[in-house]
């Protein structure tokens, strides 16, 4: 039985298929088209997930879509009708394209996939899932637990904002709603799009620039914004915003209310977008407290899934799971848009089509590592065809190579065994540096990753290791938790220094990985899921009594993580990066043709 997911048409496009109820693959379309939270229809994705099962689109049985374009398209229409005359312009503008191309989007779907498989077509008929149910799909049926609770939170599906999913088995069913206009993930969108930044890009921008402010907008925000009930449901003030029917996230009321107009993106930060950030940040973590701890005592259940955009929140994450008020928590890794596809076909086979379920630990997704892979003899010819020079070395040299690089302080390209599934770099595709180096995150943000100074890095631990460098004893495998440095790695700063300022203090023994907070958003690497990422942090280990490095993910600014070799050399190329480790090839930057340097910056939009 094979069964293909889609998620298409809203950001971040995705393809992920089945094998009798077993993920053979799944990919994000950006990756494919170079294009940053690719919309359009997944075609490459999809090749590339037909061609890992090794069928056509006529073998396949089941091709499921993530949501219902009728229900949103009545959730538009109402919208605008209760708003009325209010946002008439949007009105003018959304409804051809809906009536165009969206209204039919079946027949669209089709005609796509027709085109794809040359005409061929799979042996059923189109199914349509649930945008939220597809969300709490993916993260219940992967998880290793037979029953939990399943929250899923994002900023709409077709008018459900936040729900909560009981998983039983093979079964599950929504349990209760929060719909559209009121939603978490909107208000959190709506604090992106006033602190300049964008919306359904720059949301873990503002979690990374809350920790530089002080949260003194938080009782405006509860007072006149979102009313929060003691259970976490909630209700937002519609008279500050302009998502319902608007062209832009907040309003003229909203600018007074917070002091003066949205930030123009890429002008300087001041301490009151920090303190916004700071503010948002906080009421986020209260709802999706009070939630979980309401549903925890209404259901009984000691299990919980998360899913959804807000479930990228790793601070919150890491909040929610310091309570204890779950034996365990599971997080979907591609918790956004593109996870929707494999929740899909998720659903289909356990639910719809009642296939018996078999829980697996830790999970079931093979560490997200779901992309494409290359083999040896095709990553030479790549690079040959690039114009690289580069050695060839056994497992262990090129191991020992890069942690000896990274011991001196040099930024390495990871690119090793197949490509991550969900936002996260998880040492699939990864840029590594030293951790232990107060200067690795100035140069990595500012020569490498041509980004904002202030954004944080991500530690990479051994799973064994974790609790002897992080105030922290569980496993995070997908980079979706936070916690503290553990105190005996800290050192004590200059408490007076305020915003910005604050950056350049070193926290602890490892700099590059602490947040001004003294928090880290922890990978743990098992031997297991990863076994050449953790024989290279051991090595590294070996050599400076670290087992911690830093991974943040393979690509600039804007662009989406690298996919092939030839995406890889090219940042390579196009950066400050010193060594490339891609396979058995080990490339030196001072080695490599010089007019092969290209700035490829302005190839894309900046996130």
């Amino acid at each position: 039985m094979l069964i293909l997911g889609i998620s298409a048409f809203y950001h971040d496009s995705a393809a992920a298929i089945l094998r009798d109820g077993r993920i053979i693959a799944a990919a994000q379309e950006e990756r494919f088209s170079r294009k940053k939270h690719d919309a359009r229809f997944p075609a490459a994705a999809i090749g590339y997930c037909l061609d890992s099962a090794g069928c056509g689109l006529e073998d396949v049985d089941y091709v499921v879509f993530f949501e219902k374009p009728f229900l949103k398209f009545e959730r538009l229409l109402e919208t605008y009708v209760q708003f009325a005359p209010k946002g008439f312009n949007s009105f003018r503008m959304a409804m051809p394209l809906w009536i165009k191309e969206k209204l039919f989007q079946k027949t669209e779907l089709k005609k796509a996939l027709a085109e794809l498989g040359r005409g061929s077509a799979p042996k059923h008929d189109l199914m349509f899932g649930e945008h939220h149910l597809s969300h709490a799909a993916s993260a219940f049926y992967p998880s290793p637990f037979d029953e939990a609770l399943v929250l899923t939170m994002d900023g709409v599906g077709e008018w459900a904002t936040t729900t909560a999913a009981i998983g039983r088995g093979n079964q599950l069913r929504i349990h209760k709603e929060i719909h559209f206009p009121h939603s978490l993930g909107l208000l959190y969108s709506a604090f992106t799009y006033y602190t300049g930044f964008k919306v359904n890009s720059g949301e873990y921008k503002v979690m990374g620039l809350a920790p530089y402010g002080e949260p003194v907008y938080a009782d405006l925000i509860r007072d006149k914004l979102i009313d929060i009930k003691p259970d976490g449901s909630f209700r937002l003030d519609q008279d500050y915003f302009n998502y319902a029917t608007g062209l832009t996230m907040t309003n003229r009321r909203f600018d007074r209310l917070f002091g003066g107009p949205a930030r123009r993106p890429e002008a300087a930060l001041e301490q009151r977008h920090m303190d916004l950030a700071a503010s948002v940040q906080v009421v986020c973590e209260e709802v999706v407290l009070k939630l979980a701890r309401s549903l925890r005592e209404e259901t009984g259940l000691a299990k919980l899934c998360l899913a959804g955009g807000v479930a990228l929140n790793c601070v919150a994450n890491g909040k929610l799971s310091k309570q204890g008020w779950f034996d365990d928590i599971w997080i979907q890794p591609a918790a956004g848009d593109a996870g929707g596809a494999l929740g899909a076909a998720l659903y289909a086979h356990y639910a719809y089509l009642d296939s018996p379920r078999k829980c697996k630990a830790p999970d079931s997704m093979a560490g997200a590592y779901l992309g494409p892979e290359f083999s040896d003899e095709a990553i030479q010819a790549r690079l040959d065809a690039c114009g690289a020079v580069y050695e060839k070395l056994e497992s262990k040299p090129l191991i020992g190579a890069v942690a000896e690089d990274l011991s001196e302080g040099r930024a390495v390209g990871w690119f090793q065994g197949r490509m991550e599934y969900g936002p996260r770099a998880l040492g699939g595709r990864t840029i590594l540096g030293d951790p232990r180096s107060p200067e690795t995150q100035t140069n990595l943000n500012l020569k490498i990753k041509f980004r904002e100074s202030f954004r944080p890095f991500a530690p990479s631990v051994l799973e064994e290791k974790v609790g002897e460098w992080f105030d922290f004893d569980g496993t995070s495998p997908y980079m979706l938790l936070v916690d503290r440095v553990h105190e005996d790695k800290c050192k004590p700063v200059d408490g007076s220094a305020k915003g910005l300022a604050r950056l350049k203090q070193q926290r602890s023994e490892i700099p590059a990985v602490t947040h001004v907070d003294y928090s880290a958003r922890i990978q743990t690497v098992s031997a297991r899921t990863n076994p050449k990422y953790h024989a290279l942090i051991s090595e590294f280990e070996r050599l400076t009594g670290c087992p911690v490095i830093v991974n943040t993910s393979f690509n600039i600014r804007g662009e989406p993580i690298v996919c092939t070799p030839e995406d890889a050399f090219r940042c390579f190329m196009g950066t400050h990066m010193d060594r490339l480790a891609i396979g058995s090839f080990y490339l030196k930057k001072e080695s490599q043709d010089t007019n092969l340097i290209i700035d490829y910056r302005d190839r894309f939009n900046l996130d």
